[in-house]
């Protein structure tokens, strides 16, 4: 190694939290703001659809939960692909600017496709800006620490859901469903937006130094259709992942679009049903802070099959619960279940995925798994019309014990890439 070569890399960036604390505890704080905005929507939008406009169709009232779902998953994969190319922070940045009108949108609106047009600029800035948080999280924290600062994010992101779901349900108990509940919104927005604007610096020269530090580049940069056709398919341990996370999601739209209906039909006042809407993503949120670290110690594959049949049972509490505690339950176990899969599956995308294409490759598999927005909604709504709110409950119950299974049969553990070696789809053969 030359002299030029050694200054060159001790002027490199360095890896690991403890070296990038600061970056690293401004990008949750932004994405603690990226989960309230959405977190604002949980317990009110439903309820708005029956109240404010008489929806009585499922199906129309989880409509804005299809716009959400079908515009954030593909803001997800431009997301991955432009931040390999153009950098983290302008991603970032992009997707707060989207989101700005979101909640003066819903304040505003005069009709329900007023709803859902928020709900597709709502589905971009949370594609853009959680996508590049995630990317520049990993970029920092380097090979060893992924799980934790994946668990660390997620949990700033939904722990934010759960207070901002809980804030809008004893707002709207108060002062009604609109305006009031959503005036925080406006405040998230622009915090998000300054931060990133000002404080927030661009994590790219990360991914390319820890590259440097594989000992190899990536044999070429792959296109993005092989990266495409690698995470949803080609690659079992990928596609696993990516088929998980769409099912998680699938059955989170079913808890989001369909359970407050059933709830307030059910005549559970609404101070209880902001109650139920917002410990789910707060169980979720602090369990992440721990299981995120323990799945760089534990490994990912089991704690990811646990996670959805925990997910299976906690689902069909919602179908036997009669009243409130039961449903109290349902909704904390839910919890715990996602805390094992959400920060696991992104440690594990990025654990097989080169640093070269990784960015890709989160797109490709957030592109799946927020797809399942879109899905559930759809399923559940149609389901719920035809055969009633428990037939659509037990399906998705189904759809996610099975899901589990599909993990259980098609990931290959021990990831390479956590020892230091050689990405593991590249190792297999992936991509040439």
């Amino acid at each position: 190694m030359t002299i030029a070569e050694v200054a060159s890399f001790r002027s490199s960036p360095e890896l690991g939290l403890r070296a990038n604390w600061r970056s690293f505890a401004l990008l949750v704080a932004i994405n603690g703001f990226v989960g309230a905005m959405v977190g604002l929507e949980r317990s009110i939008v439903p309820l708005i659809a029956t109240v404010d406009f008489g929806l009585a169709s499922k199906s129309v009232a989880l409509s804005f939960l299809i716009s959400f779902g079908t515009t954030k998953a593909l803001a997800n994969l431009g997301a991955g692909r432009l931040a390999d190319r153009l950098g983290r922070k302008p991603i970032l940045v992009t997707g707060w600017l989207v989101g700005l009108p979101v909640p003066l949108l819903i304040i505003l609106a005069p009709s329900w496709n007023w709803i859902i047009f928020a709900n597709v600029l709502l589905g971009i800035n949370q594609g853009l800006c959680w996508s590049a948080t995630v990317i520049m999280k990993i970029d920092l924290a380097g090979p060893k620490q992924r799980g934790l600062a994946m668990g660390l994010n997620e949990s700033a992101g939904y722990l934010a859901v759960s207070l901002a779901a809980l804030l809008a349900g004893y707002l709207a108990a108060a002062y009604g469903l609109r305006p009031v509940p959503f005036y925080p919104g406006v405040a998230f927005a622009v915090l998000g937006l300054l931060g990133s604007v000002f404080l927030v610096r661009d994590t790219h020269p990360h991914a390319r130094h820890e590259a440097q530090l594989l000992g190899h580049a990536a044999p070429r940069a792959p296109r993005f259709g092989e990266v495409f056709r690698l995470v949803s398919w080609r690659d079992s341990t990928l596609s696993s992942l990516s088929q998980a996370g769409m099912v998680n999601n699938l059955n989170d739209a079913m808890v989001w679009g369909l359970v407050p209906i059933i709830l307030s039909g059910a005549g559970l006042p609404l101070k209880q049903l902001g109650a139920i809407v917002a410990v789910y993503p707060g169980v979720w949120g602090i369990g992440q802070l721990a299981t995120g670290a323990l799945s760089d110690r534990w490994g990912r594959k089991w704690m990811i099959v646990a996670g959805m049949w925990v997910q299976a049972a906690a689902i069909t509490l919602f179908a036997l619960g009669r009243t409130f505690w039961p449903w109290m339950a349902g909704a904390a176990l839910l919890g715990v279940g996602t805390a094992l899969v959400y920060p696991t599956l992104l440690a594990a995308v990025s654990d097989v995925a080169h640093p070269d294409w990784r960015a890709t490759a989160i797109g490709v598999y957030r592109l799946w798994r927020d797809g399942g927005y879109a899905i559930g909604a759809a399923l559940s709504g149609v389901l719920a019309d035809l055969y009633g709110n428990a037939t659509a409950i037990w399906v998705v119950a189904g759809l996610t014990f099975l899901s589990g299974a599909v993990v259980l049969t098609r990931m290959r553990p021990p990831l390479p890439c956590q020892r230091g070696s050689l990405s593991n789809a590249e190792e297999r053969g992936g991509v040439r």
